[in-house]
């Protein structure tokens, strides 16, 4: 890409050096032509900058994509090396040592835990594919959207510190119906809980409310973790985004996740907007129409 942008400045460089050198002889060999030749040469000039312009642009948004999607690739590796590598011990441990039914089951039961957040990478990285190549149909059914919250809550709740603090506060108001995708709508509250848990503070306590109200379907997820800088707000849903510096970050992800939110939010005709939770952190709001 480097040696793409030398060659494309050093055309810009050749073609605006022969702009000036033409231009010069033909005004030598007729000087009552001068008019015609600054007009000539100042439209040329305003079209081939336009156009260097964009392509500038271009070149320079291809490199930032290829940057994240080698970002994107380095992450998933390490996404799923991670949970392969804890599910692989435990194994062992079941394996070669004399456990307690107690002990199995709790090694098990962790190796499930992992096995669902592979799961959950995986759905998401289908998800965006068949999105980008618009080969999701987004089928849509009626069902009730509070018992779909309380399930992934329940799913992904866990405890955290000595007090064993349930890190998810969840406020559902029940029998909420809403018709849509199940599936991508799942995908939808599934990472919005999973990026707030990820970006808390230790024993900070993450908010989720879903709530009817003036004909609208709300759904909030709170936490108190480290915010978004405004100048990031509006970056957040795009492709393989992820907020912070790719050399200092340390939160793991794939920049997948809320670009999938908002695709599958566009779908269903609903909103959703970032905004500070006070004292910190950021608060996720979706709003859906009645259905």
């Amino acid at each position: 890409m480097k040696r793409s942008l030398v060659i494309f400045y050093a055309v810009i460089i050749y073609a605006v050096a022969q702009l000036i050198w033409w231009g010069y002889r033909l005004y030598m060999l007729q000087p009552n032509h001068l008019a015609m030749v600054m007009g000539e040469g100042s439209m040329f000039i305003l079209v081939f900058g336009f156009g260097a312009y964009s392509l500038h642009n271009a070149l320079n948004r291809e490199q930032k994509l290829q940057e994240q999607k080698k970002n994107f690739l380095l992450s998933v590796t390490h996404e799923l090396k991670s949970p392969l590598a804890s599910i692989k011990i435990l194994l062992q441990t079941i394996q070669k040592r004399n456990l307690t039914r107690e002990q199995a089951l709790d090694f098990i039961d962790k190796s499930l835990l992992d096995i669902e957040r592979l799961d959950d990478m995986v759905e998401n990285m289908l998800l965006a594919s068949k999105i980008d190549n618009r080969s999701y149909t987004f089928p849509k059914a009626n069902f009730n959207l509070s018992v779909l919250v309380d399930s992934i809550v329940n799913r992904l709740q866990i405890t955290k510190c000595d007090c064993n603090q349930l890190i998810i506060d969840a406020e559902i108001e029940p029998k909420i119906e809403i018709t849509g995708d199940k599936f991508a709508l799942t995908s939808v509250v599934t990472n919005l809980v999973e990026n707030a848990i990820k970006y808390s503070s230790p024993c900070e306590t993450v908010a989720v409310k879903l709530f009817s109200k003036e004909g609208k379907i709300h759904l909030q997820v709170a936490d108190h973790g480290i915010g978004i800088a405004d100048v990031e707000k509006s970056r957040i849903f795009d492709r393989f985004y992820r907020v912070g510096s790719e050399d200092t970050r340390n939160t793991k992800g794939t920049g997948l996740g809320l670009f999938i939110v908002k695709e599958v939010l566009d779908k269903h005709e609903a909103t959703i907007r970032v905004k500070d939770n006070r004292p910190a952190g950021s608060v996720f709001e979706v709003v859906f129409g009645l259905t």
